[in-house]
């Protein structure tokens, strides 16, 4: 078995990590704040969202994004604080959560598409894609949970987590940054996708809350590693380090309300052979 190394513990649930300029930062939405976090596990907030963070991202001249869960937003953070970048409220349906954002900074966002937890009929969800200079629009229809999200490298294709689907969705992204082309990257069978990375060599790393373990797989559906998160589940993972071999994985008891109650997240980490690539 792999052996994980607790870097951060105490945290309530960690959400979206990415690696940027030496340093992981990650959402703690319980505690409605975004962290930076040094290597040796030192953290700072640089960030308070009253309707809880998830997913993060850059656009090209540096500022970040951060999904605003509650209220469907997405925010920019500036040197006066935060300010509202898009309304996502008119795309998705209900919270929203991870994203991706492109080399050109456009943001893929998915959403839960109804309330999972009161209502027992599950609904589709769409996925919101804002551009630049703010402009929603509706990217895709259908999905089951759309969730953690990459971009390939030459930034052509966008694969998509579908956690209520148990598997992986790809699209080709075109110049404008609308999609086509929806495929089933990676059926995962008993998998339950949540946050996802990718490595240099074309797979994907994936979280698996309900299963309690991180796996790598390729496309078509191979799994070549399994990680076990022990008695936490598995919510989300990015490869980051200087040599971007370092998997980090967010960990937590549970996701739902009950996790509001107790700091029983972690962020831990293991080495692997492949580096990542790509975004986020």
């Amino acid at each position: 078995m792999t052996e994980l190394t607790v870097l951060l513990d105490g945290i309530y649930f960690g959400e979206g990590p990415r690696w940027r300029n030496g340093h992981l930062y990650l959402s703690d939405f319980y505690a409605h704040e975004v962290l930076k976090v040094g290597p040796t596990g030192k953290r700072e907030s640089i960030a308070t969202v009253p309707n809880q963070p998830s997913g993060l991202g850059w656009l090209p001249d540096g500022t970040m994004l951060i999904v605003s869960m509650k209220d469907r937003k997405l925010l920019k953070l500036t040197d006066d604080g935060l300010a509202e970048h898009a309304d996502l409220s008119s795309v998705a349906g209900y919270h929203c959560n991870d994203m991706v954002v492109s080399a050109e900074g456009r943001a893929y966002v998915g959403n839960f598409g109804y309330n999972h937890y009161e209502e027992p009929e599950e609904k589709t969800a769409n996925l919101a894609r804002v551009d630049p200079d703010g402009t929603v629009h509706c990217a895709a229809t259908g999905l089951r949970f759309p969730n953690g999200s990459v971009i390939t490298p030459d930034g052509k294709t966008l694969v998509v987590g579908e956690t209520r689907g148990n598997c992986l969705t790809a699209w080709d992204i075109a110049a404008d940054g609308s999609l086509s082309n929806q495929r089933v990257w990676a059926d995962l069978g008993a998998n339950f996708p949540d946050g996802i990375c990718l490595d240099a060599d074309g797979a994907i790393w994936v979280a698996d809350p309900r299963l309690k373990e991180t796996i790598r797989v390729r496309e078509g559906g191979e799994v070549t590693h399994r990680i076990s998160t022990g008695d936490l589940g598995s919510y989300a993972c990015m490869l980051g380090g200087d040599d971007r071999k370092t998997l980090y994985i967010c960990t937590a008891a549970g996701s739902g309300p009950g996790a509001a109650e107790a700091r029983r997240g972690r962020i831990e980490y293991s080495r692997v052979d492949v580096p990542g690539t790509g975004l986020p």
